[in-house]
């Protein structure tokens, strides 16, 4: 019998187990990472406060292209920076959430870093 191992259940382990070092204050609030199939999330929380303080997806009204691609990931990134530097947040701690840093995770965090976030 060949056994197959749940991707998204593996996943959750991890984050699960990095969520327990990590967490965001109000000074360096945590930059949560959420991939899906055809869109990508990205919040900046302050855990302390129990709050989301900056939010940015592929789902916003002024996004036009895909989601699902890496352009797509380094824009939402951008756009997130951006609405951070308004509300005067420049170091975050990044949360993967236990996705691998490869691909879509990693050109998000090169957007945001772009933009002018430090972590």
């Amino acid at each position: 019998m060949i056994k197959t191992t749940n991707r998204n259940k593996s996943r959750l382990q991890r984050h699960k187990r990095v969520r327990a070092k990590i967490i965001g204050t109000a000074e360096r609030p945590r930059l949560c990472v959420f991939r899906s199939a055809s869109n990508i999330y990205a919040q900046l929380i302050d855990d302390t406060a129990k709050a989301t303080l900056v939010s940015a997806s592929t789902q916003e009204k002024d996004f036009k292209e895909s989601g699902g691609n890496k352009d797509a990931a380094k824009k939402v990134g951008l756009s997130l920076a951006e609405k951070a530097k308004d509300k005067g947040i420049e170091n975050v701690v990044f949360d993967r959430a236990g996705y691998l840093y490869h691909g879509r995770v990693a050109a998000l965090a090169d957007g945001a870093r772009e933009g002018g976030l430090k972590f």
